[in-house]
């Protein structure tokens, strides 16, 4: 029996724990100071831009179009499995194009989808006027619709996926830090193996180790890295997202038709009953911090209203943030084996894609481990 310990249960680490959790031969464990989801995932959208996005070959693209494949089956399969009602958008996302803006250069977007086995399609703005109403045609030159993209309640399914773990036999430990990792050296080689991690609680033993922490995977890297080797050392830049629910009380536009709608990266996430998710800022830091900007909310409202004027009625419920872990010196995401290392896998620094990614990256931390 082969221990893998995962640090972090946010959607990232409890993908992860529920992948293995079906693998046999190996006792999984989790770690985390916070309850599931506190962290960035919490404060996430969870709009899933795969098909719509601009990546159409290499890895980018394939751990979209893993993870966006893997979605399909991973929510019904744990809907039956924990009874938990996991709220998933199937009605795809609609983007809209502007004046400033064109719709020719997507045509070559949708050939290649269509290639690839996904649909992608090109409106008019008298098709974006007639689906959606409830916009304002007055910028609007078109839109591009992709039905195959989804959106999925972030906190719900990873409450799912840590209640589905936790059936199939996963250890979740909440409220317990990671103090120290003890390595040893692999056959007198210059090579080393992560051995025992301490806690406040308790020294636990494994054979692997796997670091989904966010923003604190940084520090759990460096820790390893003693002394410090500037080559494998990973720095992750916080970059703070803001974001908004508006109550109107009834839903807008077509009942029957509730897609995510996207312009100008500000996006309005209808979640049921008249509520919408609106955001989100992108904000870098200064200096090392970041600092939430409220004037910066204000404009993403805006602009929201302003090619849905119906929400310029809206009650806002609530206003929350959180902070995106953006990998600096290499492509997000970080995923695979720490250099130096035998058995430290790496699956963090998601920047803005930790939801969209996380079935995929779950996909291929399991694969590493299992061909081992």
């Amino acid at each position: 029996m082969s221990h893998v310990a995962i640090i972090g249960c946010g959607i990232v680490g409890a993908a992860i724990a529920y992948e293995l959790s079906s693998v046999s031969g190996l006792q999984v464990t989790v770690l985390d100071r916070q309850p599931p989801a506190k962290g960035s995932t919490g404060a996430a959208l969870g709009v899933l831009m795969g098909v719509i996005s601009q990546k159409v070959k290499g890895r980018t693209w394939q751990l979209r179009q893993a993870s966006m494949q893997r979605y399909e089956t991973l929510i019904p399969e744990l809907e039956i499995l924990t009874g938990h009602h996991i709220p998933f958008n199937r009605q795809g996302i609609l983007m809209l194009r502007f004046e400033n803006g064109d719709l020719d250069s997507w045509q070559n977007l949708v050939k290649i989808r269509q290639s690839q086995g996904w649909q992608l399609e090109i409106w008019s703005a008298a098709q974006v006027q007639s689906h959606c109403p409830q916009l304002n045609p007055e910028k609007i030159i078109g839109a591009i619709y992709s039905p195959d993209d989804r959106q999925v309640e972030p906190t719900a399914l990873t409450h799912a996926l840590v209640a589905a773990a936790q059936q199939k036999g996963v250890t979740f430990k909440f409220g317990v830090g990671v103090e120290g990792v003890e390595s040893m050296p692999v056959n007198g080689s210059n090579r080393r193996y992560a051995a025992q991690i301490h806690t406040h609680r308790e020294t636990l033993t494994v054979d692997w180790l796997v670091i989904a922490a966010g923003l604190g995977s940084a520090q759990l890297v460096n820790f390893l890295l003693s002394p410090p080797d500037q080559s494998s050392a990973i720095t992750l830049k916080p970059v703070l997202g803001q974001a908004l629910q508006l109550r109107l009380g009834d839903t807008i536009g077509n009942p029957d038709f509730q897609p995510v709608i996207t312009g100008d990266d500000v996006h309005i996430v209808p979640i049921g009953g008249g509520d919408y998710w609106v955001g989100a800022t992108v904000e870098f830091p200064h200096r090392g911090e970041v600092v939430a900007e409220p004037g910066l909310l204000e404009q993403v409202k805006q602009d929201a209203i302003a090619f849905c004027p119906a929400l310029a009625q809206a009650t806002v419920v609530r206003t929350w943030l959180g902070k995106r872990p953006r990998p600096e010196g290499q492509p997000a995401p970080v995923i695979g084996k720490l250099s130096g290392y035998d058995n430290v896998l790496l699956a963090t620094g998601h920047y803005r894609n930790g939801v969209l990614l996380a079935p995929a990256t779950a996909q291929e931390i399991q694969r590493i481990i299992c061909a081992t």
